[in-house]
C-alpha cells in the first residue's frame, strides 16, 4: 500500500516551466511545500516554489542533494534525461516513473509501445540512416510526416513531405538523426484526454478536449469535444489501457487524431499535465494539477467533472510585438480568467499564458475567450 504523503511535506519538481508553476500553486493551496530543480533561475516554477535549485540536469550530485530534501519527486516536462530521473529515484520516489518517461520521450519507443499493445496509431516506420529513411517513406507512402525521434514538441522537428524527392532535404534539415515516418492523416479533429491514475489503480478521466493549433502550437481548446459518444468512449478506454500498461502514477495526456474516415488514432503521449488541460484550473471540480498532487502523494483522486462547456486560448509572445498588451481592455471581460506564466522574455511563439471561460455552450465560451484575447491588442 502506498504511503500517504500528507500536507506539510516537501514535494520536488524537475523543470521550471508553466506546468510546474501551476503544480506548485495547487500544491501550496493544499498545504505542501515545493522545491523546484531547473537549469535556469527565476523560472516560472521557481517563482512560486519555497526553494529553487538552479543546476543542469547533468549535475547528478546536485540532483541527489535535491532528492534528499523532498518526500516525492515529479517532473513537468518529458525531456528530463533518464539518468537524472534514475539518480533521484535511488533516493526518493519519482512519480510517474522513469519507465513512463523513457517510453514517452522518444517517438520510436513510444510508437512501438503502442503498436505492441494493439493501440491504434497512424501507420509508421523508423529510420536511423538516409537509406532507411528512403525505405520507410517507400513503405508508408506519401504524403507523410517525418519526425525526429527525440526532442520534438509544438511541431519542432516535423516535416511534411509530398513526394520521395523531399527525403534528402528533410534528412539534412533534421540533422541526420533517427526519425519516424508517419502516414499523413486527413483530420476531422485533434483531441486529448487528460487522466490521472493513483497508485491503487483508481483512474479519473476528464472528458475529451478538442484542440486547434496554429503554426503547430496549441491555440484553442474546447470542452466537451464535438465528437460522437462512441469516439469519446473509445478514447477513454484507450487511455485507461495505456495507464494500466505503464502502471502509471500521476497525470497523463493522450493526444488523438480523429480522421475524416472516423478512425481514432493515438498521436503521442505526454507523461505530465498538459497544455490542453490548463482550463481545468478554472472550470473543473479538480484541476489536473491538483490531481497530480493527489496522485503522487497517495491521496484519493478528485472529481474530473467539468460542469459547464468551456474554452481556453493560449497567449503567445507575439502579443508583445508592439509593446505591452492592453490588460485593462481584456480584463473588462469579467467572466474570463487570465493566467500569465511569469516569463519575462516574450519572444514570438513562446507560451506566455492563457485565458479561460465557461458558458452555456461551447460556441459561447469560445467567442468570449477569443474576444478577450483580441482586446489585448486594442
Amino acid at each position: 500500500m502506498t504511503r500517504v504523503i500528507a500536507p506539510g511535506a516537501v514535494l520536488g519538481v524537475l523543470g521550471g516551466g508553466q506546468l510546474g508553476r501551476m503544480f506548485a500553486i495547487a500544491a501550496r493551496r493544499m498545504g505542501y511545500r515545493v522545491h523546484v530543480f531547473a537549469p535556469d533561475g527565476d523560472s516560472p516554477s521557481g517563482q512560486i516554489a519555497d526553494v529553487e535549485v538552479t543546476a543542469p540536469y547533468t549535475d547528478l550530485d546536485a540532483l541527489r542533494t535535491f532528492a534528499r530534501g523532498v518526500e516525492v519527486v515529479t517532473f513537468e516536462f518529458e525531456n528530463v534525461p533518464v539518468d537524472a530521473i534514475e539518480a533521484v529515484e535511488a533516493l526518493a520516489p519519482v512519480r510517474p516513473s522513469a519507465l513512463a518517461l523513457h517510453t514517452a520521450q522518444q517517438r520510436v519507443r513510444e510508437k512501438s509501445f503502442l503498436a505492441d499493445r494493439g493501440i491504434p496509431t497512424a501507420p509508421f516506420a523508423s529510420a536511423q540512416t538516409l537509406d532507411e529513411l528512403w525505405e520507410a517513406v517507400a513503405r508508408i507512402g506519401t504524403p507523410a510526416v517525418i519526425k525526429t525521434a527525440a526532442f520534438g514538441y509544438d511541431g519542432k522537428g516535423q516535416h511534411k513531405i509530398v513526394s520521395p524527392a523531399d527525403v534528402e532535404h528533410v534528412w539534412t534539415a533534421i540533422g541526420h538523426q533517427e526519425a519516424v515516418v508517419e502516414k499523413f492523416i486527413s483530420l476531422q479533429a485533434e483531441l486529448s484526454i487528460v487522466a490521472a491514475r493513483a497508485a491503487d489503480g483508481n483512474v479519473a478521466l476528464y472528458p475529451p478536449f478538442e484542440n486547434r493549433h496554429r503554426n503547430h502550437i496549441l491555440d484553442l481548446t474546447t470542452v466537451p469535444a464535438l465528437i460522437s459518444p462512441a469516439a469519446a468512449a473509445q478514447a477513454a478506454e484507450i487511455t485507461r489501457t495505456i495507464l494500466e500498461e505503464l502502471q502509471y502514477v500521476g497525470v497523463l495526456c493522450v493526444e488523438f487524431f480523429l480522421s475524416t474516415d472516423g478512425d481514432l488514432l493515438v498521436n503521442e503521449l505526454a507523461p505530465r499535465p498538459h497544455n490542453s488541460g490548463h482550463l481545468t484550473f478554472d472550470v473543473a471540480v479538480t484541476s489536473q494539477f491538483e490531481q497530480q498532487v493527489r496522485a503522487v502523494c497517495g491521496l484519493p483522486l478528485g472529481s474530473a467533472e467539468i460542469p459547464r462547456p468551456a474554452a481556453m486560448v493560449n497567449l503567445l509572445g507575439d502579443l508583445w510585438a508592439d509593446g505591452e498588451p492592453n490588460w485593462a481592455a481584456a480584463c473588462r471581460f469579467n467572466d474570463v480568467k487570465l493566467h500569465l506564466y511569469g516569463k519575462t522574455d516574450p519572444r514570438p511563439g513562446r507560451k506566455m499564458g492563457h485565458m479561460t471561460a465557461a458558458a452555456r455552450t461551447v460556441a459561447e465560451a469560445q467567442d468570449r475567450v477569443i474576444a478577450a484575447r483580441d482586446a489585448l491588442l486594442i
